[in-house]
């Protein structure tokens, strides 16, 4: 079994039982600096800052995933679709297609909480240069 980082009570109520974070409250929601986010579970790169727009939702939105980082569940509700984080299955938010909002037409919506931000400044592991 893999070792996952250590969470706080809301990380774990966000990124276990599938619970979100108020709009507008996430660390990164208006957050617009170069680098990539990782899953705050497991580490495993998701998403890169290029990919990051601003949709005034309230949550951190991308257009893209890293290829093969983020996988796609059908939500409880029916009516949307979760995604989580393809290594350990930890929840990030939900996926809306057709909004037109960017020129992909696709819109991850993701929770502050679920991932953490490591600078270009960093070196980044070899997924994110491909």
């Amino acid at each position: 079994m893999s070792k996952f980082n250590t969470l706080d009570e809301f990380e774990r109520y966000v990124i276990e039982e599938k619970g979100t974070e108020r709009p507008f409250s996430g660390q990164y929601n208006d957050f617009f600096v170069q680098g990539h986010y990782c899953c705050k579970r497991c580490n495993a790169p998701l998403y890169r800052s290029e990919h990051k727009f601003s949709s005034h939702c309230g949550w951190p939105s991308f257009d893209d995933e890293i290829e093969g980082a983020v996988a796609r569940v059908p939500d409880a509700d029916g009516r949307r679709v979760e995604i989580v984080c393809a290594n350990c299955q930890g929840h990030l938010g939900h996926v809306f297609e057709g909004e037109l909002l960017t020129e992909k037409n696709i819109r991850h919506c993701v929770n502050s909480v679920s991932m953490t931000f490591i600078s270009a400044d960093i070196q980044s592991p070899d997924i994110l240069s491909e």
